[in-house]
Formats: structure tokens, C-alpha cells, sequence
């Protein structure tokens, strides 16, 4: 049996996704198992026990050519399955036109008319993400419940070895979207209240490096390390994995987290746990505030801005909070 699934969002949506790998592979260890994906996540998957390709679609190298050699090289793969985790119409018409004998998705997709099964998708309705993904196989592997797994290298915890002498925490402070991140004022008032038994490590991409000097430069805790930008997707996994604890906002680096079943705290601003995205590790946190405002949860996703322009869902947080969760 030939597997395809897909999942062309954003890192945390790839890793909510590997739950449908490892349901799988255990019911199908000898089927081949292909994932789609868009460029700059690949790595995610690099050296994967469990998947035998990983497609890698350059969404930014001409919209339609693009497309178009997906859709060829998914055609000539000839799949018994497709199974599209992403909900909008681009990976919609890559399903339909797949030529696969069964096409499987969420109903909130434009091209679900073709799907041979199709899923409902009902963010609120106390679901978890993983487990709306694991439906669209459950009927043909089990219902059971499986946790999201990255696979690091050894070399990818060798890289990071020299990091953890002494106890240690991760700070992940950015998000892409504004109100769904922790300010930066805050992330410094935490950071000089932290016992100095602790090394931090700040991580992020590239873009997250310019934040992370400032957070340093601003904070009085001298233990604190920019590591954002120097680390791939697996070695940061390798990292995390053994942290005293992860800070995280409502963003990819928990997901990180989950997938590597590490103590991980994440901050909710604007957004909330209810739309079913947030940490699965053993050793979770939820901090959000305690304030009842009719203003939140504002979106799914945020906003560059506060529509409000007090941002109180973030600012009312107490540091204390973060605190406890080490005690």
C-alpha cells in the first residue's frame, strides 16, 4: 500500500500531523508512507524511520508551475491513499486530481466534493487537533489516541551536548503572530526573577535574533543565551528534550515539546487551549490571565496588532505564575 498525506501549513501543523504517521505505520509497517509538505519544513523529517519520501512543495517558486509539478509527481506516485490534513484549496485540487483510489480529508476543504471520506472539522468542540487528524484514519486503523513524535539524530544531540552541564530552561519568546506572543518586557521581568541555577537558552529562527538580543541586553539575568537562528528544527527538539522546563507561547515550539514529551509551560495571549492546539507533553502548564475579558479569544490565529489596543490578555499575566511552575 502507497500513502500520501498531506500538510502544507506551518511547522506546528506538520507536527500535529505525525500522530497519522506513527497510526500508521503501526497497522501498515510495510506500506510506503509519503508526506507532502511545503519547503522549509522538510527538515522537520530529515533521516524519518517511518516515512519513505518527503515531497517538498516551493510554494514561493511561481504559484502555478509549482503546483503543477506537485500534482505531476503526486500522479505518477500512483497512491492507494491521500490523505490531506490541510484544510484550503491549493492541497484540495492536488488531492483531486491525485488519481489515488481513495481520497481522504476535512470537509472544510473546497475540493471535499471528491473525497471518497470526508471528516468534519469543528474547532471548540473540546477536540484536540491531533485527535480531528487521527479521525481521518480511524476507520481503517483504530481510535486510540497517539502523541506527536520528532525523531532527532544522534548527532543532532551531540550538536547541542555542550549545553546542558548545568540545569537549564528554554525559552521560545516569538510567535509569528503578534498577540499571540509573550512582550518582550515581560519575558525580561521572568528572566530577572529566575534563580540563577539555571541556564536559559533563548531559541527561535532566524528572524527571532534581533528579539532574543534585546530580551538579553535588557534582562539582568546573566545565564541567558541567544541560541535563536543556530539551531535546525531536530537539534532544538534535542535541546528541549531535556530542559528543567520550556517556556513557549501559543506556537510551533510547543509543539516541539509535545513531540518530544518535554516539561513545557505555554502562554496564552490572545488566543485559547479550547481551540484544541495546545501542549500534550506529560508535564504541562496552561498560563493564561485571569481576567474575564470579552475580548478573547480574539481570532484562531491573531493579529499583527491588539484590535483593542490594550493587549491585556498578555499584559495582565503575572510572572509568578511562570515562577511556580518550577517549584
Amino acid at each position: 500500500m502507497k500513502v500520501l498525506i498531506i500538510q502544507t501549513a506551518f511547522i506546528g501543523d506538520v507536527i500535529l500531523a505525525t500522530p497519522v504517521v506513527e497510526k500508521l505505520y503501526q497497522h501498515f509497517p510495510d506500506a510506503q508512507i509519503d508526506f507532502l509538505l511545503r519547503k522549509g519544513n522538510e527538515s522537520l523529517f530529515e533521516k524519518h524511520p517511518y516515512l519513505n519520501n518527503v515531497i517538498v512543495w516551493d510554494k514561493k517558486a511561481g504559484k502555478y508551475s509549482a503546483l503543477s509539478r506537485i500534482i505531476s509527481e503526486v500522479r505518477k506516485a500512483k497512491y492507494d491513499k491521500v490523505i490531506n490534513l490541510h484544510r484550503f484549496g491549493s492541497s484540495g485540487l492536488v488531492t483531486f486530481l491525485s488519481g489515488a483510489k481513495e481520497k481522504i480529508g476535512f470537509d472544510k476543504n473546497p475540493f471535499s466534493f471528491c473525497y471518497t471520506r470526508k471528516v468534519q472539522h469543528i474547532i471548540g468542540d473540546g477536540k484536540h487537533e491531533v485527535e480531528r487528524n487521527l479521525e481521518l484514519v480511524a476507520s481503517f486503523t483504530d481510535t486510540g489516541m497517539q502523541l506527536p513524535r520528532l525523531y532527532p539524530q544522534p548527532t543532532d544531540y551531540e550538536s547541542v551536548a555542550l549545553y546542558k552541564a548545568k540545569p537549564y530552561i528554554c525559552v521560545a519568546p516569538s510567535s509569528v503572530w503578534f498577540t499571540k506572543q509573550f512582550p518582550a518586557n515581560k519575558w525580561i521581568e521572568f528572566l530577572d526573577r529566575l534563580e540563577s541555577k539555571y541556564k536559559v537558552y533563548l531559541l527561535g529562527a532566524g528572524g527571532d535574533i534581533e528579539l532574543c538580543n534585546q530580551i538579553i541586553q535588557s534582562t539582568k539575568n546573566k545565564q541567558v543565551k541567544n541560541l535563536a537562528g543556530k539551531l535546525s528544527f531536530l537539534q532544538s527538539a534535542a535541546l528541549i528534550n531535556d530542559a528543567v522546563m520550556n517556556y513557549v507561547n501559543d506556537s510551533a515550539p510547543m509543539h516541539i515539546a509535545s513531540a518530544m514529551d518535554a516539561p513545557v509551560t505555554a502562554v496564552y495571549c490572545s488566543t485559547v487551549p479550547v481551540f484544541g492546539f495546545g501542549p500534550l507533553s506529560k508535564k504541562s502548564f496552561i498560563i493564561e490571565t485571569e481576567e474575564k475579558l470579552d475580548c478573547r479569544p480574539c481570532g484562531l490565529h491573531g493579529y499583527k496588532a491588539c484590535p483593542k489596543g490594550h493587549f491585556k490578555c498578555a499584559t495582565t499575566i503575572k510572572t509568578e505564575r511562570l515562577l511556580k511552575v518550577l517549584e
